[in-house]
């Protein structure tokens, strides 16, 4: 029987308006060293991509844009494509991109692009963050496959996400420092109380979170033909690697 993934996404905390809204008001908290996490994208970019203007963008699981926003800061000329499967993720991007030009939305699962033909063009950089996680790693290895089909020859491929640590000992340690940098971000914004403190919990104990471990995506990567695959930067479960057509 063939599954309905749009129904499978609304049974998901992503489409609870309350949660997404929860997530975009604080990802800075939740997500260790977000700003750097943005400045190295926008670094990969500009090294290896930002010499040619008009470039194909790709952005999936956009959430509110903020990655394509991000890119559009330092090439006001991309084309981007943006995709999510939620609507108020998408309505907030959309708000957000206000403006700009050459900008398109799809809504759609990565399940949905899986088995389907929906993005039909092929792009000159693919950027996700903090979505990929949430497929199986045999999703994983077919949704690269689809990433690398739709990259044109020398494209790149970026994923921003969080990690399966390799050993239980060093979980622990990774989950101690990301307690702390959320205790830290707390303190220095002035928030008191246990807010916050289960976020570490969720990475694994949510249904629709699975993370796999760093080493195993990229030899997935490099399996399915991706040069100079590479770890670009991490701190405990949070990782930025990616390849090249």
């Amino acid at each position: 029987m063939k599954k309905n993934y749009i129904t499978e996404f609304k049974r998901s905390r992503w489409a609870n308006a309350e949660f997404s809204r929860e997530y975009r008001d604080n990802a800075d908290i939740f997500v260790v060293e977000r700003s750097r996490l943005l400045e190295i994208m926008k670094s990969f970019y500009r090294y290896f991509i930002g010499d040619s203007k008009k470039n194909n963008v790709l952005d999936l699981g956009c959430g509110d844009g903020i990655l394509t926003h991000n890119l559009l800061e330092i090439d006001n000329t991309i084309s981007a494509t943006l995709v999510d499967a939620s609507d108020d993720m998408l309505n907030k991007a959309n708000e957000r991109l206000h403006g700009f030009e050459n900008i398109n939305f799809i809504r759609a699962s990565f399940q949905e692009i899986l088995e389907k033909d929906i993005l039909q063009q092929k792009f000159d950089f693919i950027v996700s963050s903090l979505a990929i996680h949430h497929l199986t790693m045999n999703e994983k290895r077919d949704f690269f496959k689809k990433i690398y089909s739709h990259l044109h020859p020398g494209g790149y491929f970026m994923n921003i996400d969080v990690m399966l640590a390799p050993t239980d000992a060093l979980e622990q340690w990774y989950m101690q420092m990301w307690r702390e940098w959320i205790d830290e971000r707390k303190t220095s914004l002035g928030i008191e109380g246990n807010i916050f403190d289960d976020i570490t919990r969720r990475y694994k104990e949510f249904d629709d979170n699975k993370p796999d471990t760093l080493d195993d995506q990229l030899s997935a990567l490099r399996d399915i033909g991706f040069k100079e695959a590479d770890c670009f930067y991490k701190y405990g479960v949070f990782a930025v690697y990616g390849g090249r057509k």
